[in-house]
């Protein structure tokens, strides 16, 4: 197993190639050798995922539960669908078993299909407050979340 020759970065709906950026080389822990290397985005590539992320929020906000539901089934099922593939790159960069990785990849899919349902029985609720007054909680979107994972669980962390 190894990677593709230019790992590229994936920013607003373009891959850009990682060919004349620093790099960072991914190590196989058991043979100590590299898979890979890895580029590192830019200053202006984070602006320019943030721009782009903060573009495609009012639709993503606007989308119903159904389709944000749906979405997040495909991403099980894909996951699911690539779990030998996904569970062997986790496996050579992290050292981890095969039967590990590949159930942090299946549980990662659970997860997803549990948001999937979950989405739907979002209500919100209602607090009676003194006086005759309601006060009302609605759950919504809140906005784009930059993240970063550690090494150990890099798709199940993701999925959480």
């Amino acid at each position: 197993m190894s990677y593709e020759a230019d790992l590229k970065l994936f920013i607003d709906g373009v891959w850009k190639s990682g060919v004349g950026r620093d790099a960072h080389t991914v190590i196989n822990p058991v043979t100590g050798s590299g898979m890979a290397e890895v580029p590192y985005g830019t200053e202006a590539d984070l602006e320019e995922a943030l721009t782009a992320s903060e573009r495609a929020w009012p639709e993503w906000r606007a989308t119903d539960v159904e389709k944000r539901g749906a979405i997040l089934h495909k991403t099980a099922a894909l996951l699911r669908e690539r779990v030998d593939h996904i569970g062997a790159i986790l496996t050579q960069e992290q050292g981890k078993v095969l039967a590990e990785a590949k159930a942090e990849v299946l549980g990662s899919a659970q997860l997803f299909d549990w948001y999937a349902e979950e989405i739907k029985r979002d209500y919100g609720r209602t607090l009676v407050r003194p006086a005759g007054q309601l006060s009302r909680v609605i759950r919504q979107p809140v906005g784009p979340t930059p993240t970063f994972t550690p090494w150990n669980f890099p798709i199940y962390l993701l999925a959480k």
